[in-house]
């Protein structure tokens, strides 16, 4: 029920006032699905019992028109939040947990990764000779298998790799390790070929003991990433985030009026040491 006016009617004995203005009310129940029907009503029942229509109400219907616009932005708003979390959830559902040397373990093979490279480890039947191993590393894919036999693994890699530094050999005659050196030596792989089982990255980590073997570039790229993991676990600031806070800062105090008065020159051509 939607009252147009608090003024009470005169009463029927009461002598009324010269110019009388009495409650009006009407009953229109409201269809979210049709915010502007209520509008449309208001007026058409405006036009009929009174003259108020006779003066400008654009604003009115403007103001109404933007708050309708307000509260669907924000019920869509809301809707994309809900939406992206759910596939967050189903994103984290979905990855694996890693094995302890970051990949997986497959049900005829096994692979592992460190940042420089991934090693792809297949059981075989005793006894096999090098000469009956099927192994082909190109760019972007690879195989393994016997020969005259359906391959044990084969696929497009995740990411490419380098093939001349690529090699495999045969233990015991009966386990064949894969070395698989990567282009990209600064992120790990999600999964061993694309459209495969994925791994959480966020929980890859190499062995703290192996860090001193690295050298000083790589260690630097590794120590950054493990800061960055456990950053965005903890949902702290990135070392990137806290360097680009630092230079704001700095910038801030050496010129502590900017932002307050139009500057002289853009910022672009202003010298950050």
């Amino acid at each position: 029920m939607a009252i147009l006016s608090d003024y009470d009617e005169p009463e029927q004995n009461q002598q009324a006032p010269a110019s009388p203005t009495s409650s009006l009310s009407f009953g229109v129940v409201l269809d979210p699905s049709n915010p502007l029907g209520l509008l449309e009503s208001a007026l058409n029942f405006l036009s009929q019992k009174s003259d108020v229509l006779n003066t400008d109400v654009s604003g009115l219907v403007k103001e109404f028109k933007k708050r309708i616009k307000a509260e669907e932005d924000s019920i869509k708003a809301e809707e994309k939040r809900r939406t992206e979390e759910k596939m967050r959830e189903e994103e984290k559902k979905r990855l694996r947990v890693p094995n302890k040397d970051n990949g997986l373990d497959m049900e005829n093979y096994s692979w592992a990764q460190t940042l420089q490279e991934v090693t792809i480890t297949v059981p075989f039947p005793a006894g096999t000779k090098s000469r009956d191993v099927v192994c082909e590393m190109k760019k972007k894919s690879a195989k393994v298998g016997l020969k005259g036999q359906p391959s044990i693994l084969e696929g497009e890699l995740f990411e490419t790799i380098k093939v001349d530094d690529s090699l495999w050999n045969l233990a015991d005659q009966k386990t064949v390790s894969v070395h698989l050196t990567k282009c990209d030596r600064m992120n790990w792989w999600k999964s061993l070929f694309k459209g495969g089982p994925e791994i959480d990255i966020q929980k890859a980590e190499p062995e703290p003991s192996k860090l001193s073997d690295l050298d000083p570039e790589t260690r630097s790229t590794v120590e950054k990433m493990m800061f960055d993991q456990r950053q965005k676990q903890l949902g702290l600031p990135t070392s990137k985030e806290i360097e680009n806070e630092g230079l704001m800062k700095q910038f801030m105090a050496q010129h502590p009026n900017y932002g307050n008065k139009k500057p002289n020159k853009s910022l672009s051509n202003v010298r950050m040491t």
